[in-house]
């Protein structure tokens, strides 16, 4: 395991490169022992960091469910980061991702808002379902403060798990009125479909993810909690998008929701 030295190091050195909008080499590269464990650290520093400039924690995100995500990103099992209010937009705000990231790609998914708290471990997906107070479709917009997206499972913990923006739906739907399992998604990008996928791209369904979510935070004291926005993770592979660009996703029993990218 790293010291804390180093950790500090790594988390200053990512917290630059996100304001900056300037990549940095694999952390992995550098620190062939670097542990999951060492990941999260390195991640909490650079949250503790935004903190101090202001930034509030409105949620939580997992990613790398779906065998698409994994397999384009070379990782192997799921992850996941902090969503903070500078972080979101909302439906009908154009998103400047050339003013804002790096390397940016949009992920379509499911967001849950809770109504009570999530805490493992031993939460289930009958206690999500009873937890959450309704789920939207959503864009997630990812990005790398490592360069070329050369990431590996530490390297993309540590950096926040690649988290950059989000955009939820206004209109929110109720868990016991969508088959979130067998629910469709069609995303658009300017006009044109370019991929589809369901509910059980993610774990078998976004209801587990967000099982595993709780569980996983849960060993390190952290909860889901009320009124936070949560992000279950792509039902579809990541799209590079540039300004300029336009997508919409729709999700069945869900709705749709459009942004527009400058």
């Amino acid at each position: 395991m790293l010291d804390h030295a180093a950790l500090n190091r790594y988390s200053e050195e990512l917290f630059h490169a996100l304001r900056n909008r300037q990549p940095v080499e694999p952390l992995i590269a550098r620190e062939p022992g670097l542990t999951v464990e060492d990941a999260y650290r390195i991640s909490l520093g650079i949250l503790a960091r935004r903190e101090a400039e202001g930034e509030r924690v409105v949620g939580k995100k997992i990613g790398a469910t779906s065998r698409a995500v994994q397999d384009m990103l070379k990782v192997n099992q799921p992850d996941y980061g902090f969503l903070t209010d500078r972080m979101r937009y909302a439906q009908g705000t154009p998103v400047p991702v050339s003013r804002e990231l790096i390397q940016p790609k949009a992920e379509g998914e499911i967001a849950f808002v809770l109504k009570r708290d999530l805490m493992g471990p031993g939460v289930t997906p009958a206690d999500v379902l009873a937890a959450t107070e309704g789920v939207a479709p959503c864009f997630e917009i990812v990005d790398s403060r490592v360069r070329d997206w050369k990431i590996t499972i530490q390297d993309t913990i540590a950096d926040n798990a690649s988290s950059g923006l989000f955009i939820v739906s206004d209109q929110l739907t109720s868990v016991h009125e969508v088959d979130l399992v067998t629910c469709g998604m069609v995303l658009w990008k300017n006009g044109e479909v370019i991929a589809t996928g369901a509910g059980a791209a993610a774990l078998g369904s976004p209801v587990n993810c967000m099982a595993w979510l709780a569980n996983a935070m849960g060993a390190y004291g952290m909860p889901l909690k009320a009124g936070e926005v949560i992000l279950s993770g792509s039902l579809v592979p990541l799209i590079p998008i540039a300004a300029g660009d336009v997508m919409e996703v729709a999700v069945g029993g869900l709705g749709r929701l459009k942004v527009d990218f400058t």
